[in-house]
């Protein structure tokens, strides 16, 4: 075999995990130094690592978690498709696909997990993103095609539906517990930003106080978070 052929032969997909628990992280990293043809090339626990570390790793893949401790997973996958365009990003999700899948293909992922799947269900999201594709559940790609095939009238279903990428992260920390001046240490904006992003949220949701936006936010929350 000639060295060209031996160097095609060896050369494993390089895989960078963000993810803010340990555990997690090191069960990846198992399952994917397991493959022949993946390697888990550097890891991070959250957004300003993982911003410093990807350049330097040159990775064809990041899996990230979306639910990042104290930041917006949405807005990282913006950060890391502008700086780093030629890296496939793999969303990885505790949250129901039917609503954060296609904010986050917006956003720039090339695909879209979630926890409560299959290790198979990595391994195959990472593979087809590495050719070129993109990876999303066959529940998920059933549910865009009813939503293309009905009426605009049903577009929007839910009030959740209805918020922004920051709306939302502002309403999921507000699920959390986090009070309104935590939320703006955590996404590093000011408290009048998320008091204003609370009141769009209030609009949406046609309540008339924090408290009441507060008690649809921990409904939510608990009815999404995978157990």
């Amino acid at each position: 075999m000639s060295s060209t052929a031996s160097a095609t032969v060896a050369r494993k997909s390089r895989i960078f995990l963000v993810d803010d628990h340990p555990l997690v992280r090191e069960g990846l990293a198992n399952l994917i130094n397991q493959q022949d043809d993946l390697i888990v090339c550097g890891e991070a626990e959250d957004g300003a690592e993982a911003l410093s570390r990807i350049g330097a790793a040159r990775p064809d893949v990041a899996l990230i978690d979306i639910s990042l401790k104290n930041e917006s997973g949405l807005e990282l996958v913006k950060n890391l498709e502008t700086r780093f365009p030629l890296v496939a990003l793999i969303v990885l999700s505790m949250h129901d696909e039917a609503l954060y899948a296609e904010r986050a293909l917006r956003a720039g992922a090339r695909g879209y997990v979630m926890k409560r799947e299959t290790t198979k269900s990595v391994l195959t999201a990472i593979r087809r993103v590495v050719e070129g594709d993109v990876y999303v559940s066959e529940r998920f790609v059933n549910v865009m095609a009813r939503r293309l095939g009905s009426s605009r009238r049903a577009a929007a279903n839910s009030p959740v539906e209805l918020l922004s990428d920051r709306e939302l992260e502002v309403f999921r920390l507000l699920g959390q517990g986090r009070s309104t001046s935590q939320i703006a240490e955590d996404l590093h904006l000011s408290l009048k930003t998320v008091q204003v992003y609370c009141a769009r949220a209030k609009e949406k949701f046609a309540v008339h106080s924090l408290g009441e936006l507060l008690r649809a936010a921990i409904r939510w929350e608990d009815a999404t978070h995978v157990k």
